[in-house]
């Protein structure tokens, strides 16, 4: 059983060793391509404009409340403004990390487009790699959008 398990794994290794010889290998800068990109500069400006308008909201709703005579009315009409408040947060949030996640999604597959199309069988991020792999984020920022 252990000379069983010894040549399996040797073969395991072997192959390996086999198949990274024939791979070519690529690096890529995603910081740098998500900072060019389009798409999230647009997003990030809209995500900021939606808060801005959150917060002129909030604003309005404080006013509100401290227009109330009363200490009983001014909690009730806070506590109203808390729970929408809250909603309204969450859904600018959710709605942010589904865009955020096309776009991400979008990169994704514009690199895995661009490597298989120049023969890489692998993309590795540069930040990880000490020496070698060739280096596509020229190529990846002028397609992504």
């Amino acid at each position: 059983m252990k000379k069983t398990l010894s040549l399996v794994l040797t073969a395991l290794i072997l192959g390996t060793g086999i198949a990274t010889a024939e791979q070519k290998i690529a690096v890529i800068d995603v910081p740098a391509i998500v900072a060019k990109s389009a798409q999230v500069q647009a997003l990030k400006k809209e995500q900021q404009g939606k808060m801005q308008d959150l917060e002129i909201w909030l604003k309005t709703a404080q006013a509100d409340v401290e227009k109330q005579k009363t200490q009983e009315g001014k909690e009730k009409l806070l506590k109203k403004y808390n729970v929408e408040f809250a909603k309204k947060k969450e859904a600018i949030a959710k709605d942010y990390q589904t865009r955020l996640q096309a776009v991400d999604k979008s990169i994704t597959d514009t690199i895995s487009a661009t490597a298989r199309a120049k023969g890489y069988t692998m993309v590795i991020s540069k930040g990880v790699v000490v020496y070698g792999g060739d280096d596509i984020t020229a190529d990846v920022q002028k397609v992504v959008k």
